[in-house]
């Protein structure tokens, strides 16, 4: 039997969490639903929440009990990592984590309107099977591409390629500082590509998740002005190797796999899909 403690981390206090999530992350395309550079991302904002749930049994891995080292945060075993994605609570645990005592202590989280999770089943919910996300996979190889990594000179571009991609984005230059300040800024990777006039085109951000682990890309944008000249997938294709130099042994990256522009543009990338995503979902009347 579990005997879990939750605990709300400021963007400041999320290194246990982090390293936690490092430690889950395999080799090949991570199993859950946060890989480290998910809540790098999210550490762009100053109101940031990250949860992390810790077992305080007196057996309870010792191995992993440097992990939770920090203020406000026992000395216990990480068992599981999440946060509030919009109305979606997204969760990566341990290996052998109880789902069913995490699911019962997010009731709380799961008022009507956080009606989704990723990567927490929760008794009674189903799951949907309409919108599943689709998985890829890309295998270090040699890489030819524009791609150049991101310096303090270009952050006011990358941000505006990032609001150029995403209708409604309102990121800016001191968002990207933010993040890059937070306890995963030394994770990310970032590329920039520019047309032959200089002007920003597309860009890619990516996380590390330790040597011999899967790397991820969260976010990647081409400018909706400079789409199908190959700008994104010179994008995708630096930060991979940007990764790969730093001893990634992979590289993950999600999309709905409804986005038919976007799976096209992983697979000219060299990536293959190697599983579905499906959130679980609140069915009507609960």
């Amino acid at each position: 039997m579990a005997s879990l403690s939750r605990h709300r981390l400021s963007p400041a206090d999320t290194g246990p969490a982090l390293r936690a999530l490092r430690a889950w992350t395999p080799p090949d395309a991570p199993s859950g639903s946060l890989h480290p550079g998910d809540v790098g991302w999210l550490l762009r904002r100053d109101d940031a929440t990250v949860f992390l749930w810790t077992d305080t049994r007196a057996d309870a891995r010792a191995d992993a009990q440097t992990s939770a080292r920090a203020e406000g945060v026992t000395t216990a075993a990480p068992v599981a990592v999440g946060f509030l994605d919009g109305p979606v609570l997204r969760v990566t645990t341990a290996p052998d984590a109880d789902l069913g005592a995490l699911a019962a202590d997010a009731e709380d989280l799961l008022v009507p309107g956080n009606d989704a999770t990723d990567g927490l089943p929760v008794p009674g919910w189903e799951p949907d099977t309409e919108e599943p996300w689709l998985v890829f996979s890309w295998t270090p190889e040699p890489v030819s591409s524009r791609a150049v990594q991101v310096t303090e000179s270009d952050t006011a571009d990358r941000a505006l390629v990032h609001r150029a991609a995403f209708t409604g984005s309102t990121l800016t230059a001191d968002h990207w500082r933010t993040m890059k300040k937070s306890p995963a800024g030394h994770l990310a990777v970032e590329t920039l590509v520019r047309t032959p006039a200089g002007e920003p085109a597309a860009a890619a951000t990516g996380w590390f998740g330790g040597t011999g682990r899967c790397g991820l890309l969260e976010p990647v944008g081409t400018h909706a002005d400079h789409r199908g000249h190959g700008y994104g997938r010179d994008a995708v294709r630096g930060a991979c190797a940007a990764l790969a130099d730093r001893g990634a042994s992979a590289v993950a990256v999600l999309t709905p796999a409804s986005n038919e522009a976007a799976a096209a543009l992983y697979r000219s990338a060299g990536f293959t899909v190697v599983r579905e995503n499906l959130d679980w979902t609140r069915p009507d009347g609960m």
